[in-house]
């Protein structure tokens, strides 16, 4: 295992971060580990967004749009774009290969609007409540990416594609460290099995709908995943 590439991959596959190049061919289920490393970092430039808008005195609202946009343009919206795909998919198709073809169609439908809508102002009102707390940020974004890499490896894939490769390479001592690693980053907030319970009902709900797991279905995991964190560390509160 070459950690320094693996993660390189990880950031490339889950980031528009400039990361520099790749020597080898890496798998990208082999770069399953280092998930919650890059969603670490991505909560880390998200609450530091956030509390440079508190200590500039901006009202909490707008500290948190911000942070929110932070984490949008690191990202690049991948995994909000997979949850749009996935409400557009699984609400305006009637069989597993018409909800597949809406949505492989790069248009926005109703209900994934709807669904992007309503997932980005609830995340907008969870940041500007923990503005105090910026750091718990940090522990959603590697939490809910952490569990990722085991949905993918346990589920099979919806259709052949990038969804199917990604898978290649991972293993379950890959999928553990992930876990555990997400986990850990959980046990100064809490939310454990809110995040678990969430993010197997995107999975059940794939599975049921298109026939397994695709990028849509995991991105949708990780919004999911982490809104379900945010609310069981507000109501902790």
């Amino acid at each position: 295992m070459n950690c320094r590439d693996d993660l390189r991959v990880a950031a490339m596959l889950l980031t528009r971060l400039p990361v520099g190049r790749v020597a080898r061919t890496v798998p990208m289920g082999a770069t399953g580990w280092a998930w919650p490393l890059v969603g670490a970092g991505v909560g880390a430039a998200q609450a530091l967004a956030l509390w440079a808008g508190g200590a500039l005195g901006l009202p909490p609202l707008a500290a948190a749009v911000i942070a929110v946009a932070v984490g949008l343009g690191v990202t690049g919206a991948l995994h909000e774009d997979g949850l749009a795909d996935l409400a557009d998919g699984v609400g305006g198709g009637a069989t597993p290969a018409r909800k597949l073809e809406i949505m492989r169609d790069s248009r926005l439908g109703t209900f994934g609007a709807a669904a992007l809508c309503l997932a980005l102002i609830l995340r907008v009102v969870c940041f500007a409540a923990l503005i105090a707390v910026p750091w718990v940020l940090v522990a959603a974004g590697a939490a809910s990416r952490g569990l990722l890499p085991l949905l993918q490896w346990q589920q099979p894939a919806a259709r052949p594609g990038l969804g199917a490769r990604a898978a290649e390479g991972g293993t379950a001592a890959i999928c553990l460290i992930a876990l555990g690693l997400g986990t850990v980053a959980l046990i100064p907030v809490g939310g454990v099995l809110p995040l678990i319970a969430a993010q197997a009902g995107v999975a059940a709900l794939a599975h049921r709908q298109i026939g397994g797991i695709n990028g849509d279905v995991l991105g949708a995991a990780q919004v999911v995943g982490e809104a379900a964190i945010l609310l069981a560390v507000l109501s902790a509160l």
